[in-house]
Formats: structure tokens, sequence, C-alpha cells
């Protein structure tokens, strides 16, 4: 989901919400998804961005994280291996570092230690937004729009939806209506055991390591200035 070839091949999501948005009669103000390579936040984000590049109305864009792997709001923007055997080639994204492993938290999906080389560089423009959040508070976030809609979430998707019920609450509190979409990326059918662990109350939240993330951006190779 990091190359950008895929990114560009998910954006039909976007095409489409925007052509469902005319027929609604309605323009989002706020657009959200969860990000762990990019793919599935390009593939809803990327038509509205460029709508506002060729001239359109700037749109409040954000890229949801997990806290135990936030290579967006905490990694370097730096040339990197895609990969932890150093076999991909090298691109320029936000990164943790190749071999930096995060802690085995349940958004499987968004374990990877960089972003997209696209989405990192529209973080990079300012165009985009990112915001990183535990897992036990995405899962709350889950287990609510699980009763109010009747779909079980996947872990990566409660990222979006926690970020998207945020964003109703400030609405609510400043007195603003506005228009939110989020991308809800995928059920959690095979993520029982996740939910499980999480009504038991065995879920922990998990900073990255400061010490072994240091350690991994000591080591992005070294390339020589352009």
């Amino acid at each position: 989901s990091v190359l950008n070839h895929v990114m560009l091949h998910q954006t039909i999501i976007g095409q489409e919400a925007i052509q469902q948005f005319e027929l609604a009669g309605d323009d989002p103000d706020v657009l959200i998804a969860c990000a762990g390579g990019g793919s599935n936040f390009a593939g809803l984000a990327f038509p509205f961005l460029g709508l506002q590049l060729r001239g359109g109305r700037k749109r409040r864009v954000i890229a949801v994280e997990p806290a135990a792997c936030p290579s967006l709001t905490r990694g370097k923007f730096a040339y990197d291996f895609g990969d932890t055997a150093h076999l991909t080639p090298l691109v320029k994204m936000h990164t943790l570092g190749s071999t930096f492993i995060p802690p085995g938290f349940h958004a499987g999906g968004l374990r990877y230690h960089g972003m997209g080389p696209l989405v990192s560089h529209l973080y990079d423009l300012g165009l985009i937004e990112a915001r990183a959040y535990h897992q036990i508070p995405c899962f709350e976030a889950g287990v609510q729009f699980a009763r109010a809609e009747g779909i079980v979430p996947a872990p990566e998707s409660t990222h979006a939806v926690r970020c998207a019920i945020d964003e109703a609450l400030r609405c609510k509190a400043e007195g603003k209506s506005e228009t939110i979409v989020f991308n809800l990326s995928g059920h959690g059918h095979f993520d029982m055991g996740a939910y499980i662990s999480y009504f038991a109350g065995n879920l922990v939240d998990q900073n990255y390591d400061e010490g072994e993330l240091a350690m991994a951006l000591a080591g992005l190779p070294s390339v020589a200035a352009q």
C-alpha cells in the first residue's frame, strides 16, 4: 500500500465519493481515513485534494495513525527502505526507520514503519493533517459505531471512526454544522479476538519506544544531497 501506483489505483474510492456527494447536494468539510502505508487514506483523499489543487475550495483532510507506530506525526521525512530486508529502492517518505519494530497492537494493517511517498509529500507541504490515537479509545469508538450502525469495524478503521466522532463533538462544542466523511476501510469479522480482549479489559495502550526509534532513525541510509 506504500507504493504510489497502488495509492493512485485506490482513488476510485474518492472519485465515487465526489459523485455521491454531488447526488446528495452536499460537500464534505472534513475528510478522515486511517493511515498505515497510505493507500486507504489516499484512495479517499486524493481526488478531493485534486479538486482543491485545481482551484476548488479547501477542506480539512486528516490521516489517522496509531500512537504506537506514528510515522507521520513522529517520523522523519527522509530516504529509507520500504522493507526490513533492505531489498526495495530507497524512497523519500515519513519513516520511523526500516529497522523499527512497533509493539504488537491490534491494528495490524497500520504496523508499518513508513508512509507512502505521495502522502508524505502532501503532509510535508501542509496540505493534510495527521493525528495519532491509542488503541483503547479507538476500540471504544468502534463499539459505539457498531451499536449505532450495525457494522463492526476493523481495528484499523476504528482509528478513522474515533477521529470522526471527535470532529463531530468539536462541531457540537463550537456550534458549527460541518459535513464529515470518513473511510470505513474494512469490517472486523476476523478481529473478534481483539474485541474480546477489549471487553475483557486486556488491551494495553503502548507508545513507541523512544530509544528504539532513535536507533532506527540513526540507521537511515546516507543519501547524497541532490
